[in-house]
């Protein structure tokens, strides 16, 4: 017997691509920043922001990317930083755990979609050729843009890579024309330096202030951070080596890290140049909210310095990879919850497809411009949490594993590391806490949802998959084809003495009126991390004090013993019949222990499972209770 045990993004890519071109993809994501950091780095830091920038700078080089370099080597099948999370953290802590940041995942990704949809309509709106009756209509501008969104992943999402590569590297084009074309004015008119340090120094006293001050506000400038998370998420599209194998990828592990050395490095130069000519150049009062410069700096820039044209060409191209990185944004989603919430039973089946979650995220990504107003700057705050929660969780994942494997220097470097990021973690917090908000809302979603689902889950077989050992395979055989019945007798594994299993096989006989003569053969669920919802189960057959013994090892009593029965059914072609004593206890406790340990009262929910798994009663395997 066997089911499905992963959503659509779980499989492995088809068709791989060079490292430079998934760089492209993961770039709607991380480039398109640009479309409104600089001008949310003034607003927020005003006259320090180039200062604070180098700040940002230094930690993406030094910080963020070494992180994410380890968390590409070790957790290479796309499933980033979470599932090192997941594997250090194991039992029910570990999938808390995990749900908290899909929360905060969430939080990211929706507000990649709404807030770069948003800062798409300002583009719009803002440009010289815009009919008049866009002003105004950020709101209905940016719900249409999320609607073509939703509609495009609806009709089917293919050939993102070379629509990805098209877009980024004619906006990275451009925007390195807008910035030379800056930086030449800059050097063209050295007085901008002049008055920009004057009134910096006005403002801000001694220099050494001044790298105080930097020091202190850059945390505002956090989204400069984006992008790495998504990085190793799409590891599985890079092109490995000829060597590859799928537990040692190399040339995948080498692809994924020119990915992130490289886009840091282009980002990292961008963020400083853009962040220098911005600030040295545009008013400070044209940053405001409602001004020509708010969420579209660079675009300002073009306009102002090359003209309506070319400005017009590059609100064009801000539009379309800004509106793209909500697909890239998407799709992270439709990676993240069926890889997770169905395998943890806290989804519903229906979360496995595609296009009922494009619909869940489309209405969700609705709610949130209405709550915000299709406000870029409103939105930066939440954007941010989400970006440092995942980058601190995996500073923390890659200093676990560095203890973990007694790698002194690289634990010392990376808890330094970790450090710095709860901090920037915790002053964006502080200052602006309806990041955490958001967040806080789609993790209360998720719990709410994972547990009524996992109630309501609760009597489905688990089992993705059942083998019967050659010795196991071997018991139930031999009993169909000279008795024509198999018997299995429910024993719990905690006594491992010929006593223990005489006086099983007696009380079992007398009380359940087995026929004298007739073979049983013992089934023993041997625990293991009852978190897991959906498990691949191997019974293996062995032979103790002259009794014979099924074992397998499981977190689920009753429905691992409901799933073994079909399996020894649909293998032999006889319906098996299960012999249970009834549990003591109050049946409310055993109800929320099977909930939480997957024990409790096990006869009475192996029976419902198998009600439910198999609705002809002549088919389904019997239980008996004595």
């Amino acid at each position: 017997m066997a089911a499905p045990s992963s959503g659509p993004h779980a499989e492995t890519a088809e068709k791989t691509h060079s490292w430079w071109r998934v760089m492209c993809l993961t770039g709607l994501d991380y480039f398109s920043t640009l479309g409104y950091q600089p001008a949310i780095a003034a607003l927020a830091a005003g006259l320090i922001s180039p200062f604070a920038t180098v700040v940002l700078v230094l930690l993406t080089l030094g910080g963020a990317l070494p992180v994410y370099r380890r968390v590409a080597k070790e957790s290479f099948r796309g499933s980033g930083s979470i599932a090192m999370l997941e594997r250090l953290l194991p039992w029910w802590g570990g999938k808390l755990f995990v749900l908290v940041l899909l929360g905060f995942a969430a939080t990211d990704f929706m507000i990649t979609i709404t807030l770069s949809a948003a800062d798409a309509s300002a583009h719009a709106i803002e440009n010289p050729f815009a009919p008049a009756w866009f002003h105004g209509a950020n709101v209905p501008i940016t719900l249409v843009l999320i609607t073509l969104l939703g509609g495009v992943f609806l009709i089917g999402f293919s050939e993102a890579i070379g629509v990805a590569t098209v877009l980024v590297g004619t906006y990275l084009v451009l925007s390195a024309i807008v910035v030379v074309a800056s930086i030449v004015h800059v050097f063209e008119h050295p007085v901008v330096v002049h008055d920009w340090w004057s009134a910096l120094s006005a403002s801000n006293g001694n220099p050494l202030m001044v790298v105080v001050v930097a020091l202190l506000v850059f945390p505002k400038l956090a989204l400069g951070l984006s992008g790495f998370e998504t990085g190793v998420a799409v590891m599985p599209q890079i092109k490995g080596g000829r060597g590859d194998t799928p537990d040692r990828p190399v040339g995948r592990i080498r692809g994924a890290g020119r990915l992130l050395t490289t886009a840091a490095i282009i980002m990292s130069c961008f963020l400083l140049a853009s962040s220098f000519t911005t600030t040295l150049l545009i008013p400070q009062k044209d940053f405001q909210s409602g001004g020509p410069a708010n969420g579209r700096a660079l675009a300002y820039i073009a306009h102002e310095y090359l003209g309506q044209g070319f400005g017009t060409v590059y609100d064009l191209s801000t539009i379309a990879i800004l509106w793209f990185a909500g697909a890239s944004a998407m799709a992270g989603l439709l990676n993240l919850v069926p890889r997770y919430l169905p395998r943890y039973g806290m989804a519903p089946q229906w979360a496995r497809a595609i296009r009922p979650l494009v619909l869940v995220f489309t209405v969700i990504a609705y709610i949130v411009t209405l709550v915000f107003d299709a406000n870029v700057d409103a939105q930066g705050g939440a954007y941010a949490t989400g970006v440092l929660v995942l980058i601190t969780s995996a500073s923390v994942a890659v200093m676990l594993s560095a203890l973990r494997k007694r790698q002194k220097g690289r634990m010392i470097a990376f808890a330094i590391i970790s450090a710095v990021f709860v901090y920037t973690m915790i002053a964006n917090v502080i200052e602006r806490p309806d990041g955490v908000r958001i967040a806080g809302l789609f993790i209360l979603g998720i719990l709410t949802v994972s547990i009524l689902s996992r109630v309501r889950r609760s009597f489905q077989l688990r089992a993705t998959s059942v083998r019967l050992g050659l010795t196991a395979a071997g018991f139930v055989s031999e009993d169909a084809e000279e008795f024509g019945a198999i018997r299995i007798v429910s024993h719990q594994p905690d006594g491992d003495t010929a006593d223990e299993y005489a006086k099983k096989s007696k009380d079992e006989r007398r009380y359940a009126h087995i026929p004298h003569g007739s073979p049983i053969i013992f089934l023993e669920v041997l625990p293991s991390d009852s978190s897991d919802f959906e498990e691949d189960l191997e019974v293996v057959g062995v032979a103790k004090h002259g009794y014979r013994v099924l074992q397998v090892r499981s977190g689920n009593v009753p429905n691992t013993i409901a799933a073994v029965l079909l399996t020894i059914r649909d293998e032999t072609g006889v319906v098996p019949e299960i012999y249970f004593q009834w549990n003591e206890g109050n049946p409310i406790s055993n109800m929320f222990r099977f909930l939480i340990t997957g024990t409790g009262e096990v006869a009475p929910v192996t029976r419902e499972v198998l009600r439910e798994a198999e609705h002809d009663p002549k088919r389904r395997p019997h239980v008996h209770v004595s």
